[in-house]
């Protein structure tokens, strides 16, 4: 009961905040404009400000750990080799490439902090965590969505051209994320070992502490449960995938190597939390339906209040957190 008690109170306070954005949006206070600039304003400044703090703060040579990147890498690596083969079972061809990205692409940055920070109270290893899968979610995305584009939508040069300005736009998307500039500034930071004055500190701080419940809410707002159902057989069997299938393939690997507490929470979100909602505009913008991908989102979205809650119970009843 102990360790049912801390895995609700690490995820039910997450989970709720979601609740709250469905609610609001319910009673109109939210509307899915002000939704989706929520999450850009939580993706460009509080998220950013927030593992910047928390790396600039520590103490690099206790931070930096190169088996834990490495580890992520591979993993997710590996993960998307598992959901490619498995895309070979779909009769419908078109929806491989939705199917593939939807399975491995994970809401890795704003509940992985949030999740860690409700537990530590911080990000912990959560910025190393991006720093090994995130880039390889985003370029790995573009692969799959080219390759397994639908015929009709664009052909000859103008799918080249195309193509070609996506992975330009992708490449630079990584080059300018907010994310990856805020841990590299706060690993810079640490490294440099420069002092944050206390005005410094209580205004990034303060910002910080915005990421998670804006965030959090944006998500709920934009939860639309009749997208679920379309779809279902593949939808279903993509978020089994996602929430079930890698935690059972790789956190036993995991802990085989040694990963406790912090970083294996971080491998916990990174392998079984929800599909991020940017898959679906990805799909969308590179010929896509988007409705599978759409549906995924929505059904991952749901259960991983329940997936994750028990998976952390499973941990903590081992006495690996």
């Amino acid at each position: 009961m102990e360790n049912l008690i801390f895995s609700l109170n690490a995820t039910a306070p997450v989970f709720l905040m979601m609740l709250l954005g469905m609610l609001f949006r319910k009673l109109g206070w939210i509307d899915e404009a002000f939704a989706s600039k929520m999450n850009q304003f939580v993706f460009l400044v509080p998220l950013p400000v927030l593992v910047f703090h928390d790396l600039a703060a520590a103490d690099i040579g206790d931070v930096w750990d190169f088996s834990f990147v490495a580890f992520c890498f591979l993993a997710t690596a590996a993960s998307i080799a598992v959901c490619a083969l498995l895309s070979c079972l779909l009769k419908k061809r078109e929806q491989r490439g939705e199917f593939i990205q939807a399975s491995y692409r994970s809401s890795a940055a704003l509940l992985g902090i949030a999740l860690t920070t409700n537990i530590y109270g911080d990000a912990g290893l959560v910025p190393l965590m991006i720093i090994g899968s995130v880039p390889l979610y985003n370029v790995m995305a573009v692969v799959v969505l080219s390759l397994t584009a639908p015929a009709g939508k664009t052909s000859g040069n103008a799918a080249g051209r195309e193509r070609k300005a996506l992975w330009k736009h992708t490449l630079k998307g990584i080059v300018t994320n907010p994310i990856i500039l805020g841990i590299l500034a706060g690993l810079l930071w640490s490294v440099l070992r420069l002092p944050l004055p206390p005005i410094l500190e209580k205004t990034v701080t303060s910002l910080g502490d915005l990421a998670a419940p804006l965030g959090l809410m944006a998500m709920g707002a934009t939860f639309r449960l009749d997208k679920a159902v379309a779809q279902a057989k593949p939808a279903i069997a993509a978020s089994v995938i996602k929430l079930l299938g890698f935690c059972v393939l790789f956190l036993p690997l995991a802990v085989r190597l040694g990963f406790r507490e912090e970083a294996l929470v971080a491998i916990l979100i990174m392998l079984g939390s929800a599909t991020t909602v940017s898959c679906y505009v990805m799909a969308k913008n590179m010929g896509h339906e988007g409705t599978l991908t759409s549906g995924v989102v929505m059904l991952t979205t749901l259960f991983s209040a329940f997936t994750i809650t028990g998976w952390l119970f499973c941990l903590k009843s081992l006495g690996l957190v």
